[in-house]
């Protein structure tokens, strides 16, 4: 007996010790059983004053099982002692480990050479956030946590799908022995160092991407640049083609921008200098500058007929505006890109520069301030070192894309797949990556068998990545807080591994389920971890700032309670350590 039960408040019991304190180790996070009759009630001890210790109630044992989770409460006469080492693993673990069904975690960091396991079920099939200060141990405790999971000698898991997206390119070294020791376990890597490295170079299929891709590809901010985006990708399916039919479209396409300049009211040169512009960047074999028109007496190209007489008129007008009235269809129908067929960047600048036209641009200013910045970025994509990332060498559908994604290069399938995207900057990076993750949500949603299949996105620093972004005003959605309230139908889930929750988007952080928490010192962020982060009790809050580097408080789903869990190192580590200042100096 550790003592007398002296008081109840709410779901705290204090305790009147009757032991000698100095000759027992510390007690405080140790479990007790109160119990009386048939009711086992289990709490931890959160600290002891003055002889008394506060015990938080956590759950009851039924039939030998630990239920989190009180109904009743236990009464002054109760018998109080400590839990016994064996029976200590069936509140703060998994219960009965089995390798299929279970994932070794760590150790508790109070309960000596106690291990912590999950259900893999409720911690995989759950989004989940990991949070820590720099050097507690992040990156460290993602890597022993998958390589516990691939790892396992009886039961493999073939059939993962986890993406891993890889600010600082540190998990390689982590993950890239698994085929060594397992032949059916492979991992890939790609990288965005185009100069140097031992993986394959990052490519996405142009034509893969939807409206709302190419909007966030192009930093659109406003609705009305959406239009001119979507008569875009319309365009490049007349643009990037080269049958006869898609000649008659551009051909109808070139001439209704052509009257449409012959009509405008604008001075003559200017008419003339706007149709020279669009006819030496737009031309078919039939329409060109170069182009015959036969008048009764006479034919001239296009280009002498287009040229000012004397007063500063263009003479032939009517006659020019008869010969583009000709390639005028009846109806042309265009439609957005379906995937069936490829685009370059460069069809895509012709596509928008070519949009901005037909849309009015050369005679509504505003327009063409609405346009003009996704312009520039669009030609500083096509012009810049990022458009090696879509440069594909050949046609894929989006299901052969998602297939060879994962598929290591011994032609097996691939478990882990990492992105390694160190070296392009944070506006490009936040873009790709919610590029992928819309690219296998999308897939998953689709999919006959959704869910059969899980794929589990993995974002390092995703502070960066997962914000309160303008993409809800601009297209109605965030991917992330999409897949945070969408996905897990889908069996599309999503880890956060973040040094700021205070700057995760609200909605993304409330959608997640399971938590691993480690050392946090920032008062910012601990308050928004307060707020934010359900079922969080002030004794958590409090130990988040002492915390050991690789130790971590485990709460949510995957935790029958709240855990201090000690990871062992990864072997290999990531390459993740500080800098040695000492070596660097000195040696």
């Amino acid at each position: 007996m550790l003592g007398k039960i002296v008081g109840l408040e709410r779901n705290t019991v204090f305790l009147k010790l009757n032991i000698d304190l100095e000759k027992f180790q510390s007690l405080v996070n140790l479990h007790v059983v109160m119990e009386q009759g048939d009711d086992k009630i289990i709490g931890e001890i959160a600290d002891i004053v003055d002889g008394v210790a506060k015990i938080n109630l956590l759950g009851e044992i039924f039939n030998n099982e630990f239920v989190y989770g009180v109904i009743h409460k236990p009464s002054f006469g109760a018998s109080v002692r400590l839990i016994s080492k064996e029976k200590v693993g069936m509140i703060i673990s998994s219960s009965n480990y089995h390798e299929m069904h279970d994932i070794k975690i760590g150790k508790s960091s109070v309960y000596k050479d106690v291990e912590v396991n999950a259900n893999i079920n409720q911690l995989f099939a759950n989004h989940f956030a990991i949070f820590g200060s720099t050097g507690s141990g992040k990156s460290c405790s993602v890597a022993r946590i998958f390589q516990n999971l691939f790892e396992k000698k009886q039961h493999k898991a073939r059939n993962a799908n986890i993406v891993i997206f890889d600010a600082y390119g540190e998990y390689h070294t982590a993950f890239e022995h698994f085929n060594k020791e397992n032949p059916e376990i492979n991992f890939k890597a790609y990288t965005t160092n185009t100069k140097f490295g031992n993986s394959e170079i990052m490519k996405i299929p142009l034509w893969l991407l939807s409206v709302d891709d190419i909007c966030l590809l192009l930093g659109a901010e406003r609705h009305t640049q959406i239009p001119i985006v979507e008569k875009a990708l319309k365009l490049v399916t007349v643009f990037s083609k080269r049958d006869e039919k898609s000649q008659k479209q551009k051909e109808d396409i070139i001439s209704r921008a052509i009257l449409d300049i012959l009509s405008s009211g604008r001075p003559p040169a200017q008419i003339r200098d706007q149709i020279y512009s669009v006819l030496s960047t737009y031309n078919t074999k039939d329409l060109s500058l170069e182009s015959i028109i036969f008048q009764p007496g006479y034919s001239r190209p296009i280009k002498q007929l287009l040229q000012l007489d004397a007063s500063g008129k263009i003479r032939e007008m009517e006659a020019v505006s008869e010969f583009f009235t000709k390639f005028l269809q009846e109806e042309v129908n265009l439609v957005l890109p379906d995937g069936s067929f490829k685009y370059t960047l460069s069809d895509l600048k012709d596509a928008f520069d070519f949009a901005l036209i037909s849309e009015g641009v050369l005679k509504s200013d505003k327009v063409y301030d609405d346009a003009n910045m996704l312009k520039v970025r669009l030609h500083s994509l096509v012009n810049g070192d990022y458009n090696v990332y879509f440069d594909m060498p050949e046609f894929v559908t989006k299901e052969q894309y998602l297939k060879d994604l994962f598929t290591a290069l011994n032609g097996q399938k691939a478990q882990i797949i990492n992105f390694n995207i160190n070296y392009i900057d944070d506006r490009f990076a936040k873009t790709i990556v919610k590029i992928y993750s819309k690219l296998i949500f999308d897939y998953a949603k689709d999919s006959d068998s959704r869910g059969e299949s899980p794929y589990h996105l993995v974002l390092e620093e995703a502070h960066r990545y997962v914000q309160n972004d303008n993409d809800i005003h601009l297209l109605g959605y965030n991917i992330f807080d999409r897949i945070t309230k969408e996905g897990r139908k889908y069996g599309v889930i999503l880890g956060l591994i973040s040094q700021r929750p205070s700057e995760l988007s609200e909605t993304s952080l409330s959608q997640c389920n399971n938590f691993l928490i480690f050392k946090m010192l920032h008062p910012k962020d601990i308050e928004h971890i307060r707020h934010m982060v359900p079922n969080i009790t002030e004794e958590i809050m409090s130990m988040i700032r002492i915390l050991q580097p690789g130790t971590c408080v485990g709460f949510g789903l995957a935790f029958k309670v709240p855990v201090l869990i000690k990871f062992d190192m990864p072997n290999p580590e990531p390459s993740s350590s500080s800098s040695n200042v000492i070596k660097g100096w000195f040696q």
